[in-house]
C-alpha cells in the first residue's frame, strides 16, 4: 500500500479501527504512531477513539441532546434555543421559520446552512446539501466513536452573530479532566473573501505562538469581559473527562454553549511548530498501564 495516498472509503470500514488510525496517521505526520506511550496531542487522540468509549458520549455530541446534556450542568439559560427539528431535509417547511435561522445535521460536522435572509436563500440547494449530510457517515473518516449512534436529524436553531455585526466568533477551550488549559478563538468562519483564523491563547489570555489548521489573524481577538465566566463553564462541562473541547459563544457579553468536541481535527492536523503537539499532549493523562 502506498501511504502517501489515503486509505479509498471503499475498504475503509473492512480495517479494523486501530489498523485503520494507524495507517491514515502515517500518512499525515510521516511516521507511525506508538500506541503503548502515545507522547504528542494527535497520537493521544487515536489513543482515545480506541479505549475511551462510553455511551454518554453519545448524547454529549448530538446537537439536539447535548442541550438538555448541558443545561441540566449550568442551566437554559446558556442554550441556543431551537426551533424545529426534522428527520429529512422534505420536512423542513421554510415559511415557519423565521427570516434569520441555523440549520444543521445532528451527527456530524459541516452539514450546516445560515441563512442571514430568508428571501435570498436557495432551499433547493439548502435542502439538497441538507440531505447530503444526512447520508454522510462521519465515523468512517476519523473513527469517532462518539458519532456511531447520534440519530440522524436536522435541528433549525435561532441565528445569532456578536458585536462584529456579521459573524459568530467561537471560543474553544481545551479542557482536561475539568480544567481548561487553552482555547482558541475563531473568527471570519463563512465570511466571503477571508480565510477562517485561529487564534490560539493560555488560559490568562496570552497569545500562543503556533498554528494549527488555520492562520493566525493579524489583529488578534480581545479578552472577553465575561472571560472568567466562561472558564467556570468550560470546567463544568468537562468534570470526569480526559480531553474534552468545550466550545462557546459570547454574544454581547451574554455565553452561549456551542458543542462538545472530543477529537479536535480528529487528531490528524499537524501543529506549526511540531513542539506545541508534544506540549498539549502532556496535559492528556492515559491509563495508559492498563492497556
Amino acid at each position: 500500500m502506498n501511504l502517501r495516498y489515503h486509505i479509498s472509503r471503499s475498504i475503509a470500514w473492512l480495517l479494523p479501527d486501530k489498523l485503520y488510525l494507524s495507517i491514515k496517521y502515517r500518512t499525515r505526520f510521516g511516521y507511525w504512531m506508538d500506541w503503548n506511550n502515545p507522547q504528542t496531542y494527535s497520537e493521544k487522540l487515536q489513543w482515545l477513539k480506541v479505549y475511551d468509549r462510553h455511551e454518554e458520549y453519545t448524547n454529549m455530541v448530538d446537537k439536539v441532546a447535548a442541550k438538555d446534556y448541558v443545561a441540566s450542568i449550568i442551566g437554559n439559560e446558556y442554550i441556543i434555543p431551537t426551533l424545529a427539528v426534522y428527520d429529512s431535509a422534505e420536512e423542513i417547511d421554510f415559511d415557519k421559520l423565521p427570516n434569520q435561522f441555523v440549520l444543521k445535521c445532528t451527527h456530524d460536522s459541516g452539514g450546516i446552512v445560515v441563512c442571514r435572509d430568508k428571501s435570498k436563500l436557495d432551499t433547493k440547494a439548502a435542502r439538497e446539501k441538507l440531505q447530503k449530510g444526512l447520508k454522510r457517515t462521519y465515523i468512517v473518516q476519523n473513527r469517532e466513536y462518539p458519532y456511531k449512534n447520534v440519530p440522524r436529524k436536522i435541528i433549525a436553531e435561532q441565528y445569532m452573530e456578536d458585536e462584529s455585526g456579521y459573524e459568530l466568533k467561537d471560543y474553544k477551550f481545551f479542557c482536561f479532566d475539568g480544567e481548561p488549559k487553552c482555547l482558541f478563538v475563531a473568527t471570519d468562519r463563512g465570511a466571503e473573501g477571508k480565510e477562517t483564523k485561529f487564534d490560539f491563547f493560555d488560559i490568562e489570555w496570552n497569545h500562543l505562538p503556533f498554528t494549527n489548521g488555520h492562520p493566525h489573524s493579524t489583529c488578534p481577538p480581545k479578552k472577553p469581559k465575561n472571560f472568567e465566566k466562561m472558564k467556570e463553564i468550560a470546567a463544568k462541562l468537562s468534570v470526569g473527562i480526559p480531553h474534552v473541547r468545550v466550545d462557546l459563544y459570547n454574544v454581547n457579553g451574554k455565553i452561549y454553549f456551542g458543542e462538545l468536541t472530543f477529537f479536535h481535527w480528529g487528531g490528524m492536523k499537524p501543529f506549526k511548530p511540531r513542539e506545541w503537539d508534544y506540549k498539549l499532549g502532556a496535559l492528556i493523562k492515559l491509563p495508559i498501564e492498563n492497556k
